[in-house]
């Protein structure tokens, strides 16, 4: 049977240039970044140049950027440590959204639950835009740190981060930004941005799973959540990952130097797809959650409407057709998206609600191929 990756959000499949470049530093010998013989200095050479090539490519000074495990952990370093940080200064008042990643949110609530912050958590519109009148009635002076996913995962919707970063400043916040989905996808240019905070991973941009990073900005007080080491100028103790180091860095380097012609050609996979359903489906309902016009351009969100998620998942993997809900499955029962909740979506939208994301494999041949399995599934089911 053959197989449809349409999953590229949840992660993507490694470059076999970045494959190469990993092998070929677990192949140079043993090495420790932080030992002083000629092993580790090798070592440390692969560690710079790897963090000057990424700051380079995100337009941040090398000391500006902090390697971690991925983005879950740079999601928590520079929520709790910028929080812990802003609360020596009195202020312990927290802003997110509600359509954040859960590293976020979950981050945000522990703070409020065990170190006593005040957590404001702001609506979102149906396509999942921050409600800007809300959040500048909640910043205020006692505000510590704002933080607001770039790309949402689940839906594609971007934010206005300089907007909202300057919002954030006026009042002397610190400004935080959940950045996993956009990376390769957006230009960046981290010094001209008003943002203290970006975290970034490696596996959404077809390089290694366990290895992100997280832009510091010069001045931005953070206090670290691991002892240990004084590795990373001391913000994240720990031997550094270095194949993983390399392999982030070699992923990015594809991802910037093709996405003018990759980011036209995944816009169209997007949205052929999309055509292609709605001409299939015609008289179905099925509804786009997404923004394709402003969002991301490999993500889209739909709704097929009379055909449960879970149902639809399950015959989608049995066809060979790989995708989301964007949900968690907990004790066996479906978790609905609170992205969609927030974004106050009807029940039965929400209810069948699937995500498709697309990437590096995939074609417009297997577009059209999967497209019209995917219609016989949803005409069964309604049958």
């Amino acid at each position: 049977m053959k197989s449809y990756y349409f999953d590229h959000a949840a992660t993507t499949p490694i470059h076999p240039d970045v494959i190469a470049a990993m092998i070929a530093t677990m192949q140079q010998g043993p090495g420790n970044a932080s030992s002083i013989h000629r092993f580790g200095r090798n070592a440390k050479h692969s560690l710079n140049q790897s963090r000057d090539k990424i700051s380079s490519m995100l337009g941040c000074k090398p000391n500006e950027f902090t390697f971690t495990s991925g983005g879950t952990e740079s999601d928590n370093l520079a929520i709790i440590g910028a929080a812990r940080a802003q609360a020596l200064k009195g202020r312990k008042h927290l802003i997110t959204s509600a359509i954040e990643h859960h590293a976020v949110i979950h981050s945000m609530e522990w703070l409020a639950n065990n170190e006593g912050f005040d957590l404001t958590i702001i609506s979102v519109d149906q396509q999942g835009y921050v409600n800007m009148a809300e959040l500048q009635d909640a910043l205020s002076e006692q505000t510590a740190l704002v933080s607001i996913i770039h790309g949402n995962n689940e839906v594609g919707t971007i934010q206005p981060i300089e907007q909202i970063g300057e919002l954030v400043h006026q009042v002397g916040a610190l400004f935080h930004v959940d950045a996993v989905q956009t990376l390769g996808c957006v230009t960046y240019s981290l010094q001209q941005l008003p943002v203290d905070l970006m975290s970034f991973s490696s596996h959404k941009i077809n390089g290694p799973q366990g290895i992100g990073g997280l832009y510091i900005a010069t001045g931005t007080p953070i206090e670290a959540l691991q002892q240990g080491g004084t590795q990373e100028r001391k913000r994240r103790a720990g031997t550094e990952n270095l194949a993983g180091i390399v392999g982030f860095a070699t992923a990015l380097d594809i991802c910037v130097n093709k996405r003018e012609k990759w980011q036209p050609f995944v816009t169209n996979l997007r949205n052929r797809w999309v055509e292609l359903l709605q001409q299939e489906l015609e008289k179905y309902p099925i509804i786009v959650n997404s923004d394709l016009d402003h969002g991301l351009s490999h993500i889209v969100n739909i709704s097929f409407v009379g055909v449960d998620t879970e149902s639809m998942l399950m015959n989608l993997d049995m066809a060979g057709i790989a995708v989301s809900s964007g949900s968690a499955c907990t004790s066996g029962s479906l978790e609905r998206s609170h992205v969609l909740k927030a974004m106050g979506l009807s029940t039965d939208r929400l209810n069948s609600a699937v995500r498709f994301s697309f990437g590096m494999g995939n074609t417009i041949e297997e577009i059209e191929e999967a497209a019209t399995i995917v219609a016989s599934i949803v005409k069964r089911i309604h049958s």
